[in-house]
């Protein structure tokens, strides 16, 4: 029987209207077979604060922690803010990496963007994968998956109707799938 791995979803937009969370979605639509893909929610993890932390994580932040932790591997949409992530990312990101045991160590992960400029988040993805390699994840080097101009890719109830971004999103959840049974296959036993 054929192994099943969960993927845990994040996407770096808030906005209700996000193609980074229409992309997501997509995936989570047209996983391969032997993926399942669930979508976490960051956006009620309050600002990371030392002090805050030091006097008992919010639950929010424990709840992601474990979703991580229960993950195969972490497949991130985000958009690009001035060049780099958004801030509910960086800080869903930075309240987890504090926590023991840090969950993204040795945990595959892919990253793709959507913007509604020409390039598709280009930029923000260097800062993404910077970071979880810092913390010791294994981001996936290829393809790399950047939607431009993403409000003519999806219709207004944010289905994707793009055939191409189609197939570069089922090529980046097949490459994903591969380097999950890569990494799992690398590790000690």
């Amino acid at each position: 029987m054929a192994e099943e791995f969960k993927v845990l979803g994040v996407c770096g937009s808030l906005r209700k209207a996000s193609f980074s969370m229409a992309a997501l979605r997509a995936c989570k639509d047209m996983a391969p077979a032997g993926m399942t893909i669930s979508i976490a929610t960051i956006g009620d993890i309050p600002m990371y604060n030392q002090d805050v932390f030091d006097a008992g994580v919010p639950e929010s932040a424990k709840r992601f922690y474990a979703e991580i932790a229960a993950a195969d591997g972490v497949l991130i949409a985000t958009p690009e803010y001035n060049f780099s992530m958004p801030p509910v990312l960086k800080n869903a990101i930075d309240w987890v990496s504090k926590m023991p045991k840090q969950p993204f160590d040795n945990k595959p992960i892919a990253v793709f963007s959507a913007s509604q400029g020409p390039l598709g988040g280009a930029r923000v993805q260097y800062d993404v994968r910077k970071v979880l390699v810092q913390l010791w994840g294994l981001v996936l080097p290829r393809p790399e998956v950047f939607i431009g101009t993403a409000q003519t890719k999806f219709d207004a109830q944010g289905k994707l109707t793009d055939e191409t971004t189609r197939k570069f999103l089922n090529e980046l959840l097949a490459g994903f799938k591969t380097w999950i049974e890569r990494m799992r296959a690398a590790k000690p036993k």
